[in-house]
């Protein structure tokens, strides 16, 4: 069953976190995992909206998921990240139909 990424993030220092996203790509690919949502233009129907920036990285399994979080190709990536964004990542099981 597929794994999810879902981040909420509002960027605080844009320069800081161009780095990120132009180094990141790579090290998802390395795990198997793709982007099915990459920021764009988002509107709310119910409710409060997201964080600015919402992302969502699919993964063949959450195990996959969770070690491309785990690694340490991502490790300094995230610290970067976390330095130029405020927000939420979690891993979501997908569903089986």
């Amino acid at each position: 069953m597929a794994g999810y990424v879902l981040a909420q993030l509002k960027v605080t220092d844009p320069e800081q976190f161009a780095k990120y996203g132009v180094q990141v790509p790579a090290t998802i690919e390395k795990f198997g995992g793709r982007y099915l949502v990459r920021g764009g233009d988002m509107a709310a129907l119910e409710g409060e909206p997201f964080a600015p920036r919402v992302v969502v990285i699919e993964f063949d399994s959450v195990e996959a998921a969770r070690r491309w979080y785990d690694s340490e190709d991502y490790a300094p990536l995230a610290k970067l990240r976390q330095s130029a964004s405020e927000g939420r990542l979690v891993i979501i099981e997908g569903y089986q139909s």
